[in-house]
């Protein structure tokens, strides 16, 4: 039995993968499923870059929007949402098209991922947050995870103590890294028959439109944006106030560096996570790097069609 046909668009931040996947979807009668974990999150609209009103206008957007900035989302608990978005769209008889940056979520949606739906045990939960409680305990906890898993802490923020928690617990549940877990993962076979797309960008040009696209989100309201997050969330500890973009600004409030500072902040970091980003997906073997430099949306769908066509 055949398996369906899935299609994904992804890439480093500030490719230009939204126009393109929406350019595609109005070809091929599709809709869109956002595999941004920051998307997810309502209130966070300047500083993660959500697709524009009329982007959705003219195509279906699923799984932005549905979540609360203090309420966390598992790769697992995004997996479940996601399929089902998917056989939503499958039964109205169009085509899903994947689009985003986060390689964990692409994989959790096409790949079997054993680690998400690991059980977790309370124990080791309750000891490792004890240490993050103590003084100077975060830097603590994420220098242990240093030791166990570089790549994972190369990307999480010390302030994010819960997956932080996360990893370190798994490695002790299961003698593995979460990222030797989610390579082991990415080997086995998923339940769609997937076409993956990739937008490739020269370095300096890609990094001329992410700090372009920071000076952006400052002029439309990036600092009011946290304001009210932080409003929401006072202490500081949920998802939103620790994603790139926000914990830089929220810092800024707070006094600890001035907003140009921060601004710099975020331009340097959202250069090194595109950077995580292009080393993730090169080395997914599935996908199939289309150039995207000075070429629009509508451009890059017509190439897509073409490579889907010839597979």
């Amino acid at each position: 039995m055949s398996k369906p046909r899935l299609i994904g668009v992804a890439g480093p931040t500030a490719s230009g993968k939204s126009a393109a996947a929406v350019a595609l979807c109005r070809i091929i009668y599709g809709e869109i499923v956002s595999v941004d974990s920051m998307q997810l999150y309502r209130g966070m609209d300047i500083g993660t870059a959500k697709p524009t009103a009329g982007e959705m206008g003219r195509v279906a957007h699923h799984l932005i929007d549905v979540a609360e900035p203090d309420e966390h989302w598992s790769a697992a608990r995004y997996r479940e949402a996601a399929n089902e978005a998917i056989a939503a769209i499958y039964a109205r008889g169009r085509q899903p098209v994947l689009c985003g940056g986060t390689g964990l979520y692409f994989n959790a949606i096409t790949k079997p991922m054993s680690f998400a739906a690991q059980e977790g045990d309370i124990g080791i939960r309750n000891e490792l947050q004890m240490i993050a409680d103590e003084s100077d305990g975060k830097i603590k906890l994420h220098g242990l995870l240093k030791q166990i898993d570089p790549e994972a802490a190369g990307r999480l923020h010390p302030n994010d103590v819960r997956r932080v928690i996360r990893a370190i617990e798994v490695y002790r549940l299961t003698g593995q890294t979460i990222t030797e877990r989610a390579a082991l993962d990415a080997e086995r076979e998923g339940a769609y028959d997937l076409t993956l797309f990739g937008l490739a960008w020269p370095r300096d040009a890609l990094y001329a439109r992410i700090d372009e696209r920071v000076d952006q989100m400052m002029a439309r309201g990036l600092v009011d944006e946290v304001k009210r997050l932080m409003e929401r969330t006072p202490g500081g500890e949920g998802t939103a106030l620790q994603a790139l973009g926000y914990k830089e600004i929220a810092a800024a409030l707070r006094g600890a560096c001035s907003i140009q500072e921060a601004v710099d902040a975020v331009k340097q970091g959202t250069r090194q996570y595109a950077k995580r980003q292009y080393t993730w997906f090169r080395r997914d073997s599935r996908v199939h790097w289309i150039q995207a430099e000075n070429r629009t949306g509508e451009d890059i769908a017509r190439e897509m069609l073409e490579e889907i066509n010839r597979i």
